[in-house]
């Protein structure tokens, strides 16, 4: 086809073919066992896929420009495959810097089209968390995504901050939203509020172990063991003492 008359439609259906035809029917079973729900996989190693997704961005990028790139990414994390999903990712890794409001309103909306936590947390680890850290302002989207019934956006309020926590940034924002999802059900939306409190903990123990100190009769376990997992013995001892009754 000539290069004028190429579509994203186009690349997208070059890109899955190659993902079907590059896969591994061993590996895609292997796949299957670190997921509660049933996960359709092409049998990829990350490496490789990440690979093939930087080679990709540069050749696509330079002859038709990352616009071109983002709508080819969006076509494929509307996929059924878990690569699909995850290259869409991989593609525009480290390239947030050069995005705006729009795609950060782009990448959020695909948080309704997550399967599992894998696909979940390239999207909100890699090119949402980066998108926040850089601009405060979008901390207004995290406390929206709090109050929804879809778990994944519930997770991704909190894998959101982690970039901004690694900086030592967000500790209100994060204590705010943490007492938010303390009362939170689901185990994913547990284990990405752990994360969160402990990537907080690592950056700043000083505000944090006092906080996890005042929530440890309300929090999850989960969340308590997950926010200790870095501190040292003695201390991860004393927040996860059962608290004494009155």
């Amino acid at each position: 086809m000539p290069m004028g008359k190429i579509t994203p439609d186009y690349i997208t259906d070059h890109v899955r073919r190659v993902l079907k035809d590059g896969g591994s029917a061993p590996h895609s079973e292997e796949v299957q066992h670190f997921f509660k729900e049933e996960i359709q996989s092409r049998g990829w190693y990350t490496a490789e896929l990440r690979k093939f997704a930087v080679r990709f961005r540069h050749a696509i990028a330079r002859e038709r420009g990352m616009d071109f790139v983002v709508q080819v990414a969006d076509r494929l994390f509307s996929g059924r495959m878990l690569e699909e999903k995850v290259i869409a990712v991989l593609m525009l890794e480290k390239q947030t810097k050069n995005f705006g409001d729009n795609e950060f309103r782009l990448f959020a909306s695909w948080l309704d089209r997550v399967t599992s936590w894998a696909d979940h947390d390239a999207l909100a680890h890699y090119l949402l968390a980066p998108m926040v850290a850089a601009d405060p302002a979008r901390c207004r989207d995290v406390f929206l995504w709090v109050k929804s019934p879809n778990r994944w956006r519930r997770r991704a309020a909190c894998v959101a901050l982690i970039r901004g926590a690694r900086k030592g940034r967000f500790f209100a924002q994060i204590f705010r939203l943490s007492n938010q999802l303390l009362n939170d059900k689901d185990d994913m939306v547990q284990k990405g509020l752990g994360w969160l409190l402990r990537e907080t903990a690592k950056t700043d123990p000083k505000r944090t172990v006092p906080y996890l100190m005042r929530i440890r009769a309300r929090a999850p376990r989960l969340v308590l063991r997950t926010a200790c997992e870095t501190l040292p013995a003695a201390t991860r001892k004393q927040v996860l003492r059962e608290p004494t009754k009155p």
